[in-house]
């Protein structure tokens, strides 16, 4: 045993990349937690963020991501301090960016001691290893960060399962290198010939275990929500969708009295809430669930079936937008694909703009913002936003999607949504239940 500590402590491995997810999940298998869950460390972190964009891309285009990626980065726990952005065709298959960059990065790492490198693009596992090897800090990639995000924000036996899943996901192919000490078990020497399976053999038979142990214990659990909500028969269903940090969980807190979570960072309710809601008279239940994301990582969509099938057997779709996000369009798609991906995009809809109290009309563009390689032409500048007046007269005059516009914070125009939901809730009743009146009860909201 003593042996053994001091090869890990003699160890080439850099001390920087200890706390890598392969550090950390190294931990994990060791320690052998039921519960392996994990939570960021108090103290704070620097980083630096990384984007390759198509030589295409609009430098604002660029600059938006990075806010979002940067946005991720303080919700996780970092400060960040620079960021770089190099366009190529295509990322460099060995680190991702070019040799040059690369050397500027390292060169900025090394003089502010930065304690890690964050990339707006998921990494193979050889990226990330070449990475680590040329840096010698942390080496994070988006899906990483999006699912640190969500094992600090599970709260639930269901939540935390899925985030355990989607780490272990992530975790097995990156095995590969995660000790020097990974060869032969007893190989050479007299009496001392074991059986030929090497320990990141091992340690990937033990993830692949836990990872089945996680799929069959996720299964019990959805078993348990499917007849939750089998039980619900006969009362309609409404869903708040849309991006994150958009306002689900204020709008939630707003028609049903519920006590959510809702707080100014992304991801900020990842367990799925449901609330009995009565307006005029008019049950209902209501459910606040995860935001989506640009380059939502697939393994977390998969994790969290049993979340999103809130959203499938959903009666309605309220689809809620921040209409103050300079491109909310944008999001508005990101949400409709993955509606389509999970198959709940023919549900009917009602478009929520929230947050007109934050609306401008005028563009925020910054093109020296801490960016490399960034351009500063006139014609990549964002043109002037339309004003709120139009924006209603735009999307008020589809008549085939009702749109209501609110800010949910300064309550503005909430009585209109609760007599919008009053009259979408009852038709409702009328098509899919006509056998069953629903029951007039005192209001709760």
């Amino acid at each position: 045993m003593a042996k053994e500590s001091k090869r890990r402590q003699n160890s080439t491995r850099h001390p920087g990349a200890f706390d890598t997810v392969k550090g950390r999940a190294g931990r994990i298998l060791a320690q052998g937690k039921k519960d392996a869950t994990y939570e960021t460390t108090a103290e704070a972190e620097t980083a630096v963020l990384v984007a390759v964009p198509d030589k295409r891309q609009a430098d604002a285009r660029t600059q938006e991501y990075l806010d979002e990626l940067a946005f991720l980065a303080e919700t996780a726990g970092a400060t960040v301090t620079k960021r770089f952005v190099q366009r190529l065709e295509k990322p460099d298959i060995r680190t991702f960016v070019g040799e040059g960059k690369l050397e500027e990065i390292k060169a900025y790492v090394q003089h502010t001691n930065a304690s890690m490198v964050i990339f707006d693009d998921d990494l193979s596992p050889s990226q990330l290893r070449n990475l680590e090897a040329e840096l010698k800090v942390k080496i994070v990639d988006r899906s990483l960060l999006i699912i640190d995000i969500f094992a600090q924000r599970a709260k639930t036996a269901t939540a935390r399962a899925q985030v355990e899943l989607a780490q272990y996901q992530y975790l097995l192919p990156r095995l590969t290198g995660l000790w020097t000490h990974l060869d032969k078990q007893r190989g050479g020497g007299v009496a001392q010939r074991g059986p030929g399976e090497t320990e990141i053999e091992t340690d990937r038979r033990v993830v692949r275990d836990r990872i089945a142990f996680l799929k069959d214990r996720l299964k019990e659990l959805d078993k348990q929500s499917h007849t939750q909500r089998k039980a619900r028969t006969g009362i309609v269903r409404v869903a708040l969708v849309g991006y994150t940090n958009v306002g689900k969980s204020t709008i939630m807190n707003l028609l049903s009295r519920a006590d959510v979570f809702a707080e100014n960072k992304l991801f900020a309710t990842v367990d799925s809430t449901v609330r009995k809601v009565v307006l005029d008279t008019l049950p209902f239940l209501l459910s606040d669930t995860v935001g989506f994301i640009r380059k939502l990582p697939t393994r977390l969509i998969e994790s969290f079936k049993s979340t999103l099938d809130e959203i499938r057997e959903a009666d309605l779709l309220v689809h809620v937008v921040d209409i103050s996000h300079p491109t909310f369009e944008e999001q508005i798609e990101v949400v409709n694909e993955t509606l389509k991906d999970i198959e709940a995009a023919d549900k009917p809809m009602l478009l929520v703009f929230n947050k007109i109290d934050q609306y401008t009309s005028e563009p925020v563009v910054d093109h020296h913002g801490g960016f490399e390689e960034m351009n500063t032409d006139e014609e990549d500048a964002l043109p002037k936003r339309p004003t709120l007046e139009q924006l209603k007269a735009t999307y008020m005059a589809r008549l085939h999607d009702p749109v209501i516009f609110i800010s949910a914070q300064e309550r503005e125009n909430i009585d209109e949504l609760r007599a919008l939901l009053t009259r979408h809730v009852s038709a409702l009743y009328q098509e899919r239940y006509p056998a069953v009146q629903p029951i007039s009860e005192e209001p709760e909201a």
